[in-house]
């Protein structure tokens, strides 16, 4: 009897143990899923409210007196600098065998960094010879480009609600197009130039989307780092390089000799000129830290979506603080838009879902083999 006690007396001692084990197995995805969607809610507000407010301040450059289309594309990626910081604050801690070598990271943020700056550069041609309804047209055309480049580079799987989305988001960005038929620039000229400026357009569409399918790609079979220093290492240095280039294009082009004269005729004068080139460049940063995060978290696709919800959310801005008229036309885009955003959003709530049910039952099975193994 004093026997079969301490045979008892021992399988408590041994289920006891792993009652914490499997009590952790169970919290711990759960913590993980609320954490992924809260960094996935962090990095859309920077994309929306950044690349908004760089909107709405871009215009307010060119409005009041801007016209240097290398200085455009420059503050776009000038304003890395302010992410060095982050760099000590989320040191990686990647160990050798599975770090990269110099010479390869050298070569991928160089080769993302002219890309940049040969896409922000096609741009800034198309939104100078286009009309902005035609300019906004075609830039709507990214999801498109971004749909084929990521089935063929991301294995992305379409589903209804993914397509649902696409079509509503395109269309709605359509819809403002169309509306600002009013809207010109003064670049417009002749038929040359509105050709230069539609396969521009074009051209930097599918440009930017294959970026975000490549940049999507590396994270996976390069960088191969699930941390925050490796979003931020991937937006200084290809940004460094981008801002090299539209140095040497300002200089290249001479566009550096009407800087001086374009800063005295702005109109709000010297100080508003800086402050609005600075502003635009900080929060181009805030922007692209927030479409690089959502790359790394879900995909290229995913990120493109959100980057075309803020496309409805400047005409709301544009009301707020430029007094814009705010028709029909305006307000079913918005719905449109969210929609669409709303729509996608549930599709990755589904398979977020599925993948916690899962992770839930394998851990119940190991739990369950572990009480059997015991007893």
């Amino acid at each position: 009897m004093e026997a079969d006690r301490e045979l008892q007396q021992t399988r408590v001692n041994d289920r006891e143990p792993n009652s914490a084990p499997n009590q952790n197995q169970w919290r711990l995805p759960k913590l993980k899923h609320y954490k992924w969607w809260l960094r996935v809610t962090v990095y859309i507000v920077f994309l929306v409210a950044g690349q908004s407010t760089a909107t709405l301040i871009g215009r307010l450059y060119f409005d009041k007196g801007g016209n240097s289309k290398w200085m455009a594309t420059f503050v776009q990626s000038a304003g890395f600098p302010i992410l060095l910081p982050l760099l000590f604050f989320f040191s990686s801690s990647t160990t050798k065998s599975t770090r990269p070598k110099l010479s390869t990271l050298v070569f991928l943020y160089t080769a993302f960094g002219l890309l940049l700056t040969g896409d922000n550069l096609m741009y800034s041609y198309g939104l100078l010879y286009l009309p902005v309804s035609t300019y906004s047209l075609l830039c709507a055309t990214q999801l498109a480009f971004n749909a084929i480049f990521s089935f063929f580079l991301n294995s992305q799987k379409f589903t209804s609600f993914i397509l649902n989305s696409l079509v509503l988001l395109t269309i709605s960005a359509s819809l403002l197009a169309v509306n600002s038929d009013s809207e010109t620039t003064s670049g417009i000229g002749s038929r040359g130039k509105y050709i230069i400026g539609f396969l521009c357009t074009l051209g930097a569409s599918a440009t930017y989307s294959l970026y975000l399918s490549l940049v999507q790609l590396s994270f996976v079979k390069v960088i191969k780092r699930e941390t925050f220093s490796a979003v931020v290492d991937m937006q200084i240095y290809p940004s460094f390089v981008a801002t090299c280039g539209c140095v040497v294009g300002l200089f290249g082009s001479g566009e550096w000799k009407d800087l001086s004269k374009e800063m005295r005729d702005y109109e709000e004068g010297r100080v508003s000129y800086l402050m609005t080139l600075i502003w635009t460049a900080i929060t181009w940063q805030i922007s692209s830290v927030g479409l690089l995060g959502l790359i790394f978290e879900v995909s290229s696709l995913f990120s493109n979506v959100i980057s075309t919800l803020a496309l409805p959310v400047v005409p709301i801005l544009a009301v707020i603080f430029f007094h814009d008229k705010m028709d029909g036309v305006k307000v079913i885009a918005m719905l449109l838009a969210i929609w669409g955003f709303l729509s996608y959003i549930y599709q990755h709530y589904l398979d977020d879902s599925k993948s916690h049910e899962n992770e839930s039952k394998a851990t119940q099975l190991s739990g369950d083999s572990n009480s059997i193994e015991i007893c």
